[in-house]
């Protein structure tokens, strides 16, 4: 089947089920091990706990999205 045509198909999704199909095509070209799906939540812990204790402060996506961008897009 055509690459194109599957993109052109896929965009038409709704954003959850293209989201949900972009993380099944990811995880089959790199699976997620138990110990990094451990590692991420010990640090989701960590940075909950830190947020909690008042170290770091919270940023909402759609600005971490855009640092990020403005930060790694040239």
């Amino acid at each position: 089947m055509d690459a194109a045509l599957i993109e052109k198909e896929a965009m038409q999704m709704p954003d959850l089920k293209r989201a949900q199909l972009a993380d099944r095509l990811l995880q089959s070209i790199s699976p997620v091990t138990s110990e990094l799906h451990e590692a991420w939540a010990a640090e989701a812990e960590d940075r909950m706990e830190a947020y909690r204790a008042g170290k770091i402060a919270a940023i909402d996506g759609p600005q971490a999205l855009a640092d990020l961008r403005q930060r790694w897009v040239r």
